[in-house]
């Protein structure tokens, strides 16, 4: 499909984007299992690039780029007179290499990059696109993680560092989920299917179970609804996701620290330069949302620039792709476009 756009006063508007690539050349990972030329693919949405602020937004573990229109997986706040506003802002969202979107090439072993690895790509990218600064960086779970390295690693890059349902860590909680997820994904006859029901157990609450089901049962099927839901969840990402790929963002999303080369993590805070809108969710059972208000404690510390935001939701961590009324609340001010 062809790249439509029109003039929006004095600028041009991108309504929809065929993939985008850009190459990041001689690229070394961080623990040296690769130096190759890596190929990124990236979508852009809104104001032509160079002609508004930027927001850059990180994909989540089973997300990609197509952050906006028909299909967009945030589309509900991404989008013309949305909370990022596509007639105010270029927005820009990168897929994670190894994801799998549109392409079924595989590249390299799953675990060849780490969390920085691809905040290196997505900063060094970015300056190949000749964009000195990004207004946001807003990114949700793991997307969140890598905007966290992004900021340390580029600390002039970011203005606006907004986190959604995310942490600076993958804690011992987040490692002990993930250690099981690659048991199923290596001994399961359906690792694909298998994996995504446990992992839907801590994308949720029990209340929010609770709320939606009530322990009743699906007729067709003879089991309660609350396995029938799982099951199908099974089924949907065994339909659009590869082993392969669900392996790369499990390992990305255990490697997300952005304190291993300091002696703390304040010694990692001393190079934030962004303010940082930390948005927690109440219920979340995945990126608790105490480790948050920890976060934000440090960063005032360290006098630095800090908003903790939560939402009320009994979804659990999947609440940012469910509450998008407080989400709008809480970054309203944030993304109040000034000419």
């Amino acid at each position: 499909m062809p790249v439509k756009n029109f003039v929006f006063g004095h600028f041009k508007i991108v309504l929809m984007n065929l993939l985008k690539h850009i190459t990041v050349p001689n690229f070394t990972s961080e623990e040296g299992k690769i130096i190759a030329d890596i190929k990124l693919s990236y979508q852009l949405f809104g104001r032509e690039l160079h002609t508004a602020p930027v927001v850059l937004i990180n994909h989540a573990l089973t997300g990609n780029s197509d952050v906006a229109g028909e299909n967009g997986w945030w589309k509900s706040i991404v989008g013309d007179s949305k909370l990022i506003d596509t007639t105010k802002y270029t927005v820009l969202a990168f897929d994670i290499p190894g994801n799998g979107y549109k392409t079924t090439e595989i590249l390299f072993e799953y675990d060849v990059f780490s969390a920085r690895d691809i905040a290196k790509l997505f900063g060094l990218a970015t300056q190949q696109l000749q964009i000195s600064t990004l207004y946001a960086a807003i990114g949700s779970s793991l997307g969140g993680g890598i905007a966290w390295e992004m900021a340390i690693l580029f600390p002039d890059l970011i203005e606006n560092l907004i986190p959604v349902a995310s942490d600076w860590k993958a804690s011992d909680w987040v490692l002990g989920h993930n250690k099981v997820q690659f048991q199923i994904l290596e001994n399961s006859k359906k690792p694909l299917h298998d994996a995504r029901m446990m992992a839907m157990l801590f994308y949720r609450s029990p209340a929010s179970f609770q709320s939606r089901f009530n322990r009743t049962v699906n007729s067709n099927l003879g089991i309660y609804n609350i396995e029938s839901w799982l099951l199908h969840h099974g089924e949907k990402l065994e339909g659009r996701f590869t082993l392969h790929a669900y392996k790369v963002m499990t390992h990305l999303l255990s490697t997300v620290d952005i304190s291993k080369e300091f002696d703390s993590v304040e010694g990692a805070f001393e190079q934030l330069k962004s303010k940082v809108i930390m948005i927690g969710i109440d219920s979340d059972l995945f990126f608790v949302a105490e480790d948050n208000k920890e976060t934000a404690r440090l960063l005032r510390k360290k006098n630095k620039e800090v908003d903790y935001k939560e939402i009320k939701s009994i979804h659990g961590h999947d609440a940012f792709l469910i509450e998008f009324e407080q989400l709008v609340e809480a970054l309203r001010d944030v993304f109040k476009y000034k000419l």
